[in-house]
């Protein structure tokens, strides 16, 4: 299977540039995350290790790295973590290499880092597949093979690697990872269970999706160690899929009669009036909103 919408960037015929992996010096560091080349290196020194060696803040850089690439646009932050915990780095140093033949069965699932390839099927068709483009094996442990040959376009082409074993088993333990909640055989709210280390002590269920109602009433219950800004980033985005803030605003003053919810509808409000203060600013239905809570705490 491949993937053939080009990526937003190429970093073909970039050079490389040096690279001290133990300099812990501050400003140097902030220095190489606004420095383009130097990031890449870091993510190819993070790429060159065995997977085994790599550390929680290796697979940070390569998540950061990998999540602009079309290949993982449409994966989950868990997918896109096990995979960068797996993947192998691969290099094809001149171009008109054959990187696949005709036939030739495949092994593992790849995405082109640096340069491109072109495939020429056996009806004369060809395709280009350019950074952030993906090919190979589908999610599953069926036999697969290439389709046409794969040749190299340009010299210094760069890939990671997923070996199909891997693959298979990280793609289809997505719904494994996902907890769904149900209201009168309606699924309202969608979470996915993600693990922020290695050492299984950060761990939870964050919020992906649900019903306006669901994720507004999400509010005032417990959020995951994992999901810890869930109110900010609710506060955010609801105006797309809310009509008015006063729909937020009326729950709120709700469920304050409830005196086990009080502390949470006051850090909502507080951080609502702190950080989006022009939702109140001019809107005589929120500013009597914040007049009857105010009365309401005294």
């Amino acid at each position: 299977a491949t993937e053939s919408e080009a990526g937003d960037m190429d970093l073909s015929g970039l050079p490389e540039t040096a690279v001290d992996s133990e300099d812990d010096d501050d400003e140097e560091d902030i220095e190489r995350a606004s420095d383009p080349l130097m990031s890449r290196d870091i993510v190819r020194d993070c790429l060159e290790k065995d997977p085994i060696d790599r550390t929680d803040d290796d697979i940070e850089q390569l998540l950061e790295f990998m999540h602009q690439l079309p290949a993982f646009a449409n994966m989950t932050m868990s997918v896109r973590r096990e995979l960068c915990a797996v993947m192998v780095f691969a290099v094809v140093e001149r171009a008109g290499t054959i990187v696949l033949n005709d036939g030739e069965e495949l092994d593992s699932w790849s995405v082109i880092l640096n340069g491109s390839v072109e495939v020429t099927y056996p009806d004369g068709r060809t395709e280009i597949l350019c950074m952030g483009n993906s090919f190979g094996v589908s999610p599953t442990m069926e036999k697969e093979y290439m389709k046409g040959v794969m040749r190299t376009k340009v010299d210094d082409c760069q890939f990671v690697c997923i070996a199909q074993q891997d693959y298979c088993r990280i793609l289809n333990q997505v719904e494994k990872n996902m907890q769904k909640v149900e209201e009168e055989g309606e699924i309202v709210m969608v979470k996915e269970h993600r693990e922020l280390d290695r050492t299984g002590t950060r761990k939870g269920h964050i919020v992906i999706k649900g019903t306006a109602e669901r994720l507004t009433m999400h509010l005032v219950e417990e959020h995951s160690v994992v999901d810890p800004t869930f109110i900010e980033d609710f506060l955010l985005t609801y105006r797309t899929f809310l009509s008015s803030p006063m729909e937020v605003g009326k729950k709120l003053l709700e469920w304050f009669n409830d005196p086990s919810l009080r502390d949470k509808v006051t850090r909502v409000v507080l951080l609502w009036v702190n950080n989006h203060f022009n939702d109140f600013e001019g809107d005589p239905a929120m500013t009597r909103f914040l007049e009857e809570f105010e009365n309401n705490l005294e």
